[in-house]
């Protein structure tokens, strides 16, 4: 009689499963923050291409790691079970092998580590420190003793580390300023805002299984009727603060234009509201690419319209 394991057989992972397990569709996060950033570098005279180009590979290596680990610390803690609504996870469904995970983990976020050391070169020995805080908030978002994604504080952390971060960072590495103005500071929480109502989406869709689990993300805390207003909101929030953070150069009908945010995200809370389960795939794709769109259009407004040469 042969013994059988209580792992389930394994089919040797395949390209596809990875490319899945990288979260496409939630990557927009990642260059949008660099994005705005690189317009406020464009804002204050200080443009350069390849610490913008490193920023923007480091971001996304970044994100992808985190993305792994969520992957795996979700499965070693038994929150992730077959079947689950949302993106299909690999490491549940058999498709890849719990160690195969965890080392692509700690291979990206390596990779992550060995390229920000590089933006030394234009920001200083002081950048080390950030650097350390963005590898912990890739792994302590699922991982350690206290998972900020299952306490309520993804959100908050998303702000910091897909808005505040990347954008005041991306300027500062180009510029080699740290700028803490109007136009960065507002494009820096608007992006963030914007990016976190990503992650709404995905634990609006995710309530259910969360709960069950004793996952508390804001939804299961808050309820799906009140982060669901907290989504709209941000959308309002962020085309303010874009306002205040193009109006000092730009002529007026461009800050205006950012208004038109207000009636997407309306649009974006309705469907968010009268779908379920993996219909709302399409509104976290549709969340995000507002968000790329949004940056990129900061992006060319920034840079078009430059801060005064005093």
């Amino acid at each position: 009689m042969t013994e059988t394991s209580a792992e389930p057989i394994r089919k040797p992972s395949s390209a596809s499963s990875w490319i899945e397990a990288m979260r496409p569709r939630t990557l927009p996060a990642s260059i949008a923050g660099v994005a705005a950033g690189t317009g406020c570098a464009c804002y204050h005279h200080g443009f350069r291409l390849l610490p913008m180009l490193i920023c923007l590979l480091f971001a996304l290596l970044a994100q992808i790691a985190s993305n792994f680990a969520n992957e795996y610390y979700d499965y070693k803690n038994g929150l992730d079970r077959k079947g689950r609504e949302g993106f299909r996870r690999g490491v549940t469904e058999g498709d890849i092998s719990p160690g195969a995970m965890k080392r692509a983990t700690y291979a990206t976020l390596g990779c992550a580590a060995l390229l920000g050391c590089s933006l030394i070169i234009w920001g200083g020995w002081w950048l080390v420190p950030v650097g350390i805080l963005i590898a912990l908030f890739a792994i302590g978002y699922s991982a350690g003793p206290y998972p900020l994604s299952h306490h309520g504080l993804g959100d908050v952390a998303v702000v910091v580390f897909f808005g505040l971060v990347p954008v005041i960072f991306t300027d500062y590495v180009q510029t080699g300023t740290l700028y803490l103005d109007r136009t960065t500071v507002c494009s820096a929480i608007a992006i963030g805002l914007l990016t976190s109502n990503i992650l709404i989406v995905n634990n609006y869709r995710d309530r259910d299984d969360d709960a069950a689990v004793g996952k508390r993300t804001t939804v299961v805390i808050f309820g799906r009727k009140t982060m669901g207003a907290v989504y709209a909101l941000n959308y309002v929030a962020a085309a303010i603060l874009l306002i205040f953070s193009t109006s000092e150069a730009a002529p007026a009908w461009i800050s205006t234009l950012w208004v038109m945010l207000s009636p997407v995200g309306a649009s974006l809370w309705t469907a968010l509201r009268n779908r379920k389960g993996h219909q709302l795939n399409d509104i976290l794709k549709y969340t995000a690419m507002t968000l790329l769109a949004t940056s990129v259009w900061l992006l060319v407004s920034l840079a078009i319209w430059p801060a005064p040469v005093l």
